[in-house]
């Protein structure tokens, strides 16, 4: 069976619940049994039975009709309280029509001589007690005043005892006495049972906040607070897991960068060596304009390798933010393809753009896709052989616009498919090798495909070749 610590808070609370009201409930007869034994036990020295002034009522009604008519006078008022007991009974006297004449009973209880002739030598309830009353009989045997003697049929205490009233009433009070009492003591424990993993998270967390992953956190129970727990204990695995990644980011960082400076080292050393031999020789004009041109490549080169690693960074802060304007996909797509025939011309590679239907317009990023596309058609050309093929094509399905490009280059080697698509990739075969390869050009195409709510996918086509497909989320312009 499991630990009552180990039980959930909610299980926890319901057994403290419940013990609580069993010990109190224990706890309460104890105190009421030993509350009727001592009741008991000072009944006849502490406590008068209930029945107690009743028995006294014979010798008063004795004593009124000694004195008789002698008590109409006020001044017998003293010498009859002598006889009637002040704390167990209330007295009046009244006359022949039940007119209040002295007494401790101040209030009327019978409405005319009938009320109070019915009442006569017998018991009556007013007002929760009892009223004997006792008739005054003048010389001439006629009822000229009468005498009501009030009571309660209840123990009452004796003269000096009255801190067993104080006693009475606790033990009357002694369930919620017990009830406190045993609420204190199961929150006290429950509190220790929560706090100790709430200690170690504790720790934990500052360990956290100073850069420290190096803790335990010692607590096994199948609650909220073990979850709880092992949740922070995946945490601190996750973190560890984060810091290995970013390590290994910073390591595949710095091997770009080592590989960027063997990549530009090569174009510059070309405009370094061709500049001096400008420098040095009395060159012919065309022999000028060769060395110039190939000054010129080497440097648009060097520059898009230094802006293609400028753009990443700045990818490392961009959060999603679009600025979109209206766009007519099909004619801008046209026109962008365009722009690229004289590079794919240059290596006699035929570039085609096939629209599926007419997409009509919608609100888009133009800049990021343009980024886009230029990177993937460039990395198309780069690995096209001369004489080949590129096929641009566009489709539009609902509030998604669906791109793809095709070549009839070598493809992408088994298992390369999503690695393209990492930051600092560089295959070493086929795609891979192409000159000035920098493994950022489809990591951002990625980056930017996603942040228009797309995806990106890389495979290779059936004839053969590689193909790039995408796809972006796009809002109509109903305007």
């Amino acid at each position: 069976m499991k630990k009552i610590a180990h039980w959930s808070l909610k299980s926890q609370f319901v057994l403290g619940f419940a013990l609580i009201l069993l010990l109190s409930l224990l706890a309460t007869a104890a105190t009421y049994v030993l509350g009727a034994l001592l009741f008991i036990r000072l009944e006849y020295s502490s406590v008068y039975p209930a029945n107690y002034y009743e028995k006294q009522l014979p010798d008063i009604r004795a004593y009124i009709r000694q004195e008789n008519t002698r008590l109409l006078d006020p001044a017998a008022k003293e010498a009859l309280e002598q006889q009637v007991p002040e704390s167990g009974i209330l007295y009046q006297v009244v006359d022949s029509d039940g007119n209040y004449l002295y007494g401790t009973l101040r209030e009327p209880v019978f409405e005319g001589r009938q009320q109070l002739y019915d009442g006569l030598n017998t018991l009556t309830v007013h007002r929760g007690r009892y009223v004997l009353t006792v008739p005054i009989v003048d010389a001439a045997g006629q009822i000229s005043a009468a005498v009501l003697l009030s009571y309660m049929l209840s123990p009452t205490y004796a003269e000096g005892r009255e801190w067993l009233a104080a006693v009475y009433a606790a033990v009357l009070l002694s369930p919620f006495f017990y009830i406190l009492l045993f609420t204190l003591l199961f929150a006290k424990k429950l509190a220790r049972r929560i706090n100790e993993p709430l200690r170690m998270l504790m720790q934990a967390s500052r360990k956290i906040a100073g850069k420290d992953l190096d803790f335990t956190i010692d607590y096994r129970a199948d609650n909220e607070l073990g979850q709880l727990c092992a949740a922070f204990v995946q945490m601190q695995g996750e973190l560890r897991s984060s810091l290995s990644a970013q390590w290994e980011l910073e390591r595949e960082k710095t091997e770009m960068i080592e590989a960027l400076a063997h990549d530009l080292k090569t174009p510059i050393s070309i405009i370094s060596g061709y500049a001096e031999a400008l420098l040095e020789s009395g060159a012919s004009e065309d022999k000028r304009r060769r060395y110039l041109t190939v000054i010129r490549d080497n440097a648009r080169k060097s520059a898009g390798l230094v802006r293609q690693l400028q753009y990443s960074a700045e990818l490392e802060s961009f959060e999603g933010r679009l600025q979109v304007s209206p766009l007519e996909p099909a004619a801008w797509t046209e026109k962008l393809v365009k722009q690229f025939e004289p590079a794919a011309g240059s290596k006699e590679i035929r570039i085609f753009f096939q629209p599926e239907g007419s997409p009509g317009t919608y609100l888009i990023d133009s800049e990021k896709l343009e980024r886009i596309l230029a990177n993937i058609l460039s990395n198309s050309i780069s690995y096209t052989p001369a004489g080949g093929r590129i096929e641009v094509g566009l489709k539009a399905s609902g509030r998604q616009l669906c791109f793809r490009i095709r070549d009839t280059g070598p493809g992408f080697a088994p298992g390369e498919e999503d690695k393209v698509f990492e930051r600092f990739y560089r295959a070493d075969k086929a795609r891979g090798q192409a000159e000035g390869h920098s493994g950022l050009g489809l990591y951002i195409a990625r980056r930017l495909v996603e942040s228009h709510g797309g995806q990106i996918q890389a495979g290779n086509a059936e004839g053969g070749g590689a193909v790039v497909t995408f796809t972006i989320a796009a809002a109509r312009d109903e305007t």
